[in-house]
């Protein structure tokens, strides 16, 4: 027991240690508060995310808070995972590469009570991270350049606590509770070859500290001997973030290295959006799983804090055009022989799923990049001496999927991204009651 609570400590520890990094080189994560997370698991990801009416005693759904009150009571569910990823951007005919590795998620679930789950876990929010320039002539003497840098870097994660109740057979209901935390910083510098003209530099930061609150509902019922039906439903609260992001406008002459600087603040400028959600599963003979999910983000309803070039106490102001709402529609499923079968290719999960995400920002007065993805992958299960079929206790499990994501919009960026993931799946039991004669 000691050293299975040291291991976790130690995994909660270095998930903490690497959610600092950015996971990200896209120059759309320079946009709001930056490029949202895939919050889902290591099995959902296998099926592109699917997960708002998914409920599995096996593993931890934290996509659905409801989904808790399935877990097994014999045993204790620790989940991470992480991804490495190839990116490909194109923008006339341009293209670049950039690698990148990520943390994913830290999460666990135990059964507390009858018919009542508790999860807890830690997980990334947004990303920010890009580092590009552009260069391009003044005039058409084409004398002198000036250049545009552009830098960020940051996100924000969340800790968060779950609860999950079936106060009904088929009905479950539940909530997490999250610690939304973090800062982002974005830099713009224009600079100019002609050393007679000033330097012009934007920084932006912010800082969150607050809370995420999302709440779930699961309802299934049985359609025949060998079907069951899973309806759910998720709502996220939006709110304010309690949070003043900076503008500091900085000019500095070139030739005497003599700067001047303005610092411009908004006012509780950072916000959540009402999150909507709703989905089904179809399980048919304990084998084949399939759903859809539909999610609605409001960002629409959503102001962020914008430079706008002008002079005076309007140029950092809270722009009420600056996002669209997002609606995102996701499909998938899971099949297996047989889940306590004796041989190992009938006990092998096999999952795929695909997804469409309408832009939710406006970037230059157009729509930015809308999302599509599609993904496969495997659940694969690991025997151990605990392992027990016959008194229906499951192995741990190895999940690894590949997943193909593309960013686009008219005339920006074309982003290509081929991820892998990986997640482990430690189901011990830990709560089993011996007997001895």
């Amino acid at each position: 027991m000691n050293k299975r609570i040291i291991g976790i400590c130690f995994l909660a520890a270095f998930a903490s240690a690497v959610c600092a990094q950015s996971g990200t080189n896209s120059p759309y994560s320079q946009f709001g508060l930056g490029l949202l997370s895939d919050q889902s698991g290591g099995f959902n990801r296998g099926m592109n995310g699917l997960g708002i009416a998914w409920r599995d005693h096996q593993q931890v759904n934290h996509l659905n808070p409801a989904s808790y009150s399935s877990i097994d009571s014999l045993t204790f569910i620790f989940d991470a995972g992480i991804s490495g990823q190839i990116t490909n951007f194109n923008e006339n005919g341009v293209k670049k590469n950039a690698n990148n590795a990520n943390f994913e998620y830290a999460v666990a679930a135990f059964r507390a009570f009858r018919h009542v789950g508790v999860s807890f876990g830690l997980l990334p929010f947004t990303n920010v991270g890009y580092n590009y320039q552009t260069t391009y002539f003044v005039d058409d003497s084409k004398s002198t350049t000036y250049t545009n840098t552009y830098s960020g870097e940051g996100g924000l994660h969340e800790v968060y606590l779950g609860v999950g109740w079936e106060p009904f057979r088929g009905f479950s209901l539940g909530a997490n509770i999250a610690y939304l935390w973090g800062q982002y910083t974005k830099n713009v510098v224009n600079a100019y070859s002609d050393n007679s003209i000033n330097t012009l530099s934007k920084a932006y930061a912010a800082s969150v500290r607050n809370y995420k609150l999302d709440v779930g509902l699961q309802y299934a019922v049985k359609m025949g001997r060998n079907d069951v039906l899973t309806l759910g439903a998720t709502y996220g609260l939006g709110h304010k973030l309690n949070a003043d992001p900076t503008c500091s406008i900085t000019t500095t002459n070139t030739q005497s290295s003599v700067s001047n600087n303005t610092l411009h603040t908004v006012k509780d400028g950072l916000e959540l959006p009402n999150t909507f959600g709703g989905g089904f599963t179809w399980k048919h003979n304990n084998q084949l799983t399939i759903g859809a999910d539909y999610q609605l983000q409001q960002w629409g309803k959503v102001a962020f804090p914008d430079y706008t070039g002008t002079t005076g106490d309007d140029v950092y102001v809270l722009n009420a055009n600056y996002f669209k709402d997002r609606h995102k529609l996701t499909v998938g499923g899971e099949y297996c022989n047989n889940v306590e079968g004796s041989r190992f290719l009938s006990r092998l999960r096999l999952r795929a799923g695909a997804s469409y995400a309408t832009p939710h920002l406006q970037i230059n007065g157009q729509d930015g990049p809308r999302e599509l993805s599609v993904s496969a992958g495997f659940g694969i299960p690991i025997v151990n001496r605990n392992t027990d079929r016959s008194r229906g206790f499951h192995p741990s499990l190895v999940n690894i999927s590949g997943q193909w994501l593309q960013r686009s919009a008219n005339t920006l960026i074309k982003e290509n991204t081929f991820l892998i993931n990986i997640g482990i799946t430690f189901n011990e039991r830990w709560f089993d009651k011996w007997k001895f004669n």
